[in-house]
């Protein structure tokens, strides 16, 4: 039986630890400074120092078309703001590396930092059951992921707002957007993650979990590559169904990993 109560204790001991080694957050905060900035040197830097407008370019305005449904608010934006609100909406797929990048930063010390700590025995011997202890590992690097992912996706809508075209913001603001900052983000981080904690308790050593995490980057890249080209285009309902099939995984890897971990054996093990 799951206990509310002791997956919090735990909780406020995991956000502590983030607190205190605030260093692990800077590879994060740099991956989500420089997806927020990459598409604005796309959209906005390039074109001004070139002085070749967006719309002047062809293959953009070819995939711009294909997708003028998906995005109903650039019928009434101009070219050039029409394309903007394309490449920033494509752009919004990176923003999901912020949290996936925390989650195998995070991951990658979970239970193996607690071992080089030697504090995870004594949180073994404790009443805290596996399957709490496993929430409360993933939830507790989960949450800083997130308020990471949070705060760069405010800047990106903020920078939108002051230096994209009028109305860029408001094709922006749809369903989809609040999807994938609200669900896909964090299920995809806590994916990783619970991939992550699951290979921390059976390796001695965080790069590997980190390297089993890092493999979760590699879709994202594509879906992103994908998207630009025009070869696939990710909507709402497709988001509501990857969003399903990303939490049946979660669940699934948890039960699993209440299933493999051994707490004797990794207690004799790691002495």
């Amino acid at each position: 039986m799951i206990v509310p109560a002791r997956i919090a204790a735990l909780l406020r001991k995991e956000l502590a630890e983030v607190v205190r080694n605030r260093s692990a957050l800077m590879p994060v905060l740099v991956v989500g400074l420089v997806t927020t900035m990459l598409p604005f040197f796309v959209a906005i830097i390039a074109p001004r120092m070139s002085g070749r407008g967006l719309a002047d370019d062809a293959d953009l305005v070819e995939s711009l078309t294909k997708v003028t449904g998906e995005l109903p608010g650039v019928a009434h934006l101009s070219a050039e703001a029409a394309v903007q609100a394309f490449i920033f909406s494509r752009f919004l797929v990176m923003t999901l590396l912020v949290p996936v990048t925390g989650a195998i930063t995070f991951a990658g010390h979970s239970l193996v930092g607690e071992k080089i700590g030697r504090s995870l025995e004594p949180l073994l011997a404790t009443p805290l059951t596996t399957a709490e202890l496993l929430l409360a590992k993933v939830i507790g690097a989960l949450l800083p992921a997130i308020a990471l992912m949070l705060f760069t996706t405010l800047l990106y809508l903020t920078g939108v707002w002051l230096c994209a075209g009028p109305g860029v913001l408001r094709a922006l603001l749809s369903a989809k957007t609040a999807l994938m900052v609200l669900g896909l983000g964090p299920m995809t981080s806590a994916v990783a993650l619970q991939v992550g904690v699951l290979v921390s308790a059976r390796v001695n050593d965080p790069r590997t979990a980190q390297q089993f995490g890092a493999l979760f980057i590699l879709p994202l890249t594509g879906l992103f590559m994908a998207q630009m080209s025009g070869a696939f285009v990710l909507t709402t309902g497709m988001g509501l169904l990857v969003l399903a099939g990303l939490a049946v995984v979660w669940f699934l890897l948890l039960l699993f990993g209440i299933a493999l971990f051994e707490r004797e054996a990794i207690l004799t093990r790691w002495k």
